[in-house]
């Protein structure tokens, strides 16, 4: 019942990112990156704001150093998302469950699972990343 909660209350944010990852993937093939390439980065950064960075430090040739110190930044206040969301989620959350959610959280699971009310399950944050 949660997962399909959360699905519901994120059928509006997936519908946003939709069009943000067109423009990531125009911006990947402008960079020269392969569709697969793109797929991954996608699927590693899992952010738009760092995959724009990786993007921009592809394209300025910039070093996997810089790479990896700009991802590090543009992204850093997740480290903030994620300690506040822990004192969020119900307490039987497993560490594996935590984990995951920590992974493949943004800004918009965030303001999804922090304006839940009461405490929430970690299958309602699953279900929220569905769509998105």
């Amino acid at each position: 019942m949660e997962f399909k909660k959360g699905i519901k209350d994120s059928i509006p944010v997936g519908m946003g990112y939709f069009a943000v990852s067109f423009s990531l993937g125009i911006i990947a093939k402008n960079v020269g990156l392969s569709p697969i390439q793109g797929f991954l980065t996608s699927l590693f950064i899992n952010v738009s704001a760092g995959e724009y960075a990786v993007f921009l430090m592809i394209s300025t040739h910039g070093t996997f150093i810089q790479m990896i110190i700009m991802t590090l930044v543009s992204n850093a206040r997740y480290f903030l998302m994620s300690f506040a969301l822990s004192q969020k989620i119900e307490e039987k959350t497993t560490l594996f469950h935590r984990m995951c959610i920590g992974f493949d959280l943004t800004d918009e699971l965030f303001g999804l699972a922090i304006n839940h009310k009461g405490k929430v399950n970690y299958k309602y944050i699953y279900g929220n990343m569905v769509p998105i």
